[in-house]
């Protein structure tokens, strides 16, 4: 049962919509004040009234219903400073929302919310022929974890890794191949030998300047079709992708379009031309511009003085596509902060020209990741690859579980497991527009507000239902506090859910289960579950435990995190 609007049906305000009244309603910071409160602090000026005033009118306005003495699902209503309080019936409550647990499964917290609108999502966006390095986890978790969370909402999600394939870094690997590469060593070394050809490139190039000249005149023939270079270019795009697939398949990671910058080399004359047309293109020091002055912001360059396409030429040839292909109802960028102000130009440019849809275009802002040691540079060759990263938590992984528990079966599975959550978790955990410092220490904390903490919470509750039984059946005795906090943790989901898809925030999900947890550790602790005092007590717990591991199961599921059965 949706509970806030149970309470919001029994609300009149004049005014207020009931959707108002819901968005107001709150849980309160002391339970013992209540289950749900409306704060009437934001009534006073439409009512004018106290705030005092008003929670006592629609407390006696509800306690006059006749049908309120009778209600299975409000147990109390008091007006308490301002705020109009609701206690539930605990019972009901309690059962509604183990019901709808076990009898959902693995739909619970799932909607039709989105049913008919699509969201395309835009994230990962690796380079080709550079590294899949740590910068890139925040965009590929952040964004795997909205597409998961949208299809679960209904919505049809269209994950896009927008390649950066396209560009005169192409040109310098081409004629760094071509001075010191061969076939047998690249295909050997993957992305890594090219990466080593790349920064060798930078190195000679400061002593031979030439060498740029010389990369241009390559990009420039991977533009005409030159059959040998275009030949390079698609090698080079070949063996990228089958080396980035091995770390999207442990990450759990999928698209739908792999529609890179080059796919749209033939698609930004129009927009050119429809800048034009609009009067909306000045010249400015040789270049083609969009003036922003007006707006805040510096001129958008559509073209450079050599007639050469930017990103913001790309990017909006890439969202026209979008619209006239996928129809969204949003487009998301899962891109870092640092480019604000670019996603800012573009999309004020598609609004100057009419483009309606240009509302719907989100930039999902993300801070960055580093690592304890420091900062990377591509170009100076000192980064640090993702897939050391994943590999090297797996292995701190195994070497912990293998100390706390040397017999346990499939140590390397649950290891995977273990590790492979424990980046995806540190990546995801906190406010997505905050800067992390990655450390292998802190993410693989069996005791702190970490994935290894919630997966051997899942673990401890499979045990116990192992030695118990998977109970669905139940009654239910006299409560404990911990029985119902833990309940009223479990019926978040469905709302979190929501609010994750809402705000762009997996966070909300990540909390949840690190909160779910906690108090599923407390109650596990304070309250026998197979040493019950009674057959009724025991299968109501066991049935709690069912729940919870379920609703823990599901919030993973959508950050792409699998649960181990035993650690």
């Amino acid at each position: 049962m949706d509970y806030k609007k149970y309470i919001v049906e029994k609300l009149n305000v004049e005014g207020m919509s009931k959707e108002e009244l819901y968005d107001l309603i709150a849980l309160p910071p002391n339970t013992e004040m209540g289950d749900y409160a409306l704060p009437c602090f934001k009534l006073a000026k439409l009512l004018r009234k106290s705030p005092v005033m008003i929670a006592e009118d629609l407390k006696n306005s509800i306690m006059s219903d006749t049908t309120i003495t009778s209600d299975k699902v409000l147990a109390e209503v008091s007006a308490v400073n301002g705020y109009l309080n609701f206690k539930i019936n605990k019972d009901g409550f309690v059962r509604a929302t183990l019901d709808k647990i076990l009898n959902e499964k693995e739909k619970f917290g799932a909607s039709n919310a989105g049913e008919g609108k699509t969201i395309c999502i835009d994230y990962s966006s690796i380079n080709i022929a550079k590294p899949f390095h740590i910068g890139h986890l925040s965009t590929t978790v952040l964004g795997g974890a909205l597409y998961r969370i949208f299809n679960y909402l209904g919505y049809k999600a269209v994950g896009i890794n927008h390649l950066g394939d396209y560009g005169t870094q192409f040109g310098k690997l081409i004629s760094a191949y071509k001075r010191w590469g061969d076939k047998e060593t690249i295909e050997k070394g993957g992305i890594r030998a090219l990466n080593e050809l790349y920064v060798k490139f930078h190195q000679e190039a400061e002593v031979h300047p030439e060498y740029d000249d010389e990369a241009r005149a390559y990009f420039k023939k991977i533009e005409q079709g030159d059959e040998e270079c275009l030949a390079l270019f698609h090698w080079f795009k070949e063996l990228t992708l089958k080396d980035v697939q091995k770390i999207y398949d442990m990450l759990d990671i999928r698209f739908d379009s792999y529609a890179g910058e080059s796919f749209y080399s033939d698609k930004m004359q129009p927009i050119v031309d429809e800048l034009k047309e609009k009067g909306l293109l000045i010249e400015s020091r040789g270049a083609q511009v969009v003036d922003l002055e007006e707006y805040g912001m510096s001129p958008c360059i559509i073209l450079k003085s050599d007639g050469s396409s930017l990103y913001a030429t790309r990017d909006m040839a890439a969202a026209t596509y979008r619209k006239n292909t996928y129809d969204f109802d949003k487009c998301l960028y899962v891109v870092a902060y640092q480019q604000n102000l670019h996603f800012k130009q573009f999309f004020k440019v598609l609004e100057l020209m009419g483009k309606d849809w240009a509302k719907d275009l989100v930039h999902v802002a993300y801070g960055m990741v580093s690592l304890e040691e420091g900062t990377m540079s591509t170009r100076k060759g000192n980064v640090v690859f993702l897939e050391d990263v994943i590999n090297k938590c797996i292995e701190k992984a195994y070497k912990i579980i293998d100390e706390k528990n040397p017999d346990l079966e499939n140590k390397r599975d649950v290891a995977q497991k273990v590790g492979v959550g424990a980046v995806i978790f540190g990546a995801l955990y906190n406010n997505k527009i905050k800067d992390i410092v990655f450390s292998y220490d802190k993410v693989l904390n069996f005791d702190g507000e970490t994935s290894v903490y919630v997966q051997y919470t899942c673990a401890r509750a499979n045990s116990v239902l192992q030695k118990g039984g998977v109970v669905t059946a139940y009654e239910i005795p006299e409560l404990t506090a911990e029985e119902i906090e833990l309940v009223k943790a479990l019926a978040t989901f469905p709302e979190t859910v929501s609010a994750a898809a809402e705000k762009y925030e997996p966070s909300y999900v990540a909390r949840f289960a690190v909160d779910v947890a906690q108090k599923f550790n407390k109650f596990y602790f304070n309250c026998k579950i197979l040493a019950a005092e009674d057959e009724k007590t025991k299968n109501f717990r066991l049935a709690l435990t069912n729940a919870t591991l379920q609703a823990l199961k599901n919030a993973f599921a959508l950050l792409g995190i699998g649960v181990p059965d035993k650690m």
